[in-house]
């Protein structure tokens, strides 16, 4: 069976690590690269960063610190926020991240997916989606992007299938809804894209307690669950979810 995997986003504002609740009132936590460091000797199996207003302010990622991170830790390591063309691509690569995630800029320009899985491979590039519960969709999920500011008219689904033709090699799933709030995830459009998709689905927004991590990875079908708020303000360790999910019949890697 595949081991499932656990990754920590670490959202970036100004140079600093921040957590906000369904993209609203984001609070500092300290320094993005001490705290990779430390998740990467907890035992995290893989990092994401995100440039959380690189898009909305239109500028580009920060590159510096995406290097420095990149110094510190030896596990795979995925960067977002701002992405907007193939020299942005070269750029994140070079500086260390081995994937790059693609949001707003390639719901702006889908071709950006293809030309980043032509320039690295579909493994190096996720289409990372924040999805909005809306009945009016086909899906019942609605694509926003610029940090959850604009509704799009994207259906998650079509959006997500489409991403995958174009190259896209790995899904984070956000869902505004439950971001932030450490209620659980939204197993509902989990399951709807891990069981329609061939490429890995990562869960992420909602994470509280690890039982919430073992539901998005067993009835959810995600591949993998992302983790902020809980280990952030220090509520649980990585090795005391990894423990939980193994107790409980979840592969994981120790």
């Amino acid at each position: 069976m595949l081991q499932k995997r656990v990754v920590v986003c670490l959202d970036v504002k100004e140079g600093r690590t921040t957590k906000g609740v369904k993209f609203q009132n984001n609070v500092d936590l300290g320094d993005p690269v001490e705290m990779a460091e430390f998740y990467y000797r907890q035992g995290v199996d893989e990092l994401v960063f995100y440039d959380i207003t690189a898009s909305a302010e239109k500028r580009g990622i920060m590159i510096d610190v995406v290097r420095r991170v990149a110094e510190r830790i030896f596990i795979p390591f995925c960067v977002g926020g701002g992405i907007s063309s193939a020299e942005d691509i070269r750029s994140v690569i070079l500086a260390g991240a081995e994937k790059v995630s693609l949001n707003s800029q390639a719901v702006k320009n889908p071709d950006l997916i293809r030309q980043a899985a032509r320039m690295y491979g579909s493994q190096s590039v996720v289409l990372g989606m924040d999805a909005l519960a809306d009945p009016a969709m086909p899906s019942g999920y609605r694509v926003v992007i610029n940090g959850g500011r604009t509704p799009t008219d994207l259906d998650a689904l079509a959006w997500a299938r489409r991403a995958c033709d174009l190259g896209a090699g790995e899904i984070v799933l956000n869902s505004i809804d439950a971001d932030g709030t450490k209620a659980g995830y939204e197993l509902t459009v989990t399951r709807l894209l891990s069981e329609a998709l061939p490429i890995p689905v990562v869960a992420s927004g909602g994470a509280g307690t690890p039982e919430h991590l073992r539901a998005v990875l067993q009835e959810g079908r995600a591949d993998a669950a992302l983790v902020a708020s809980m280990v952030h303000y220090g509520t649980y360790s990585l090795p005391q979810i990894k423990d939980y999910l193994a107790q409980h019949g979840v592969p994981v890697r120790r």
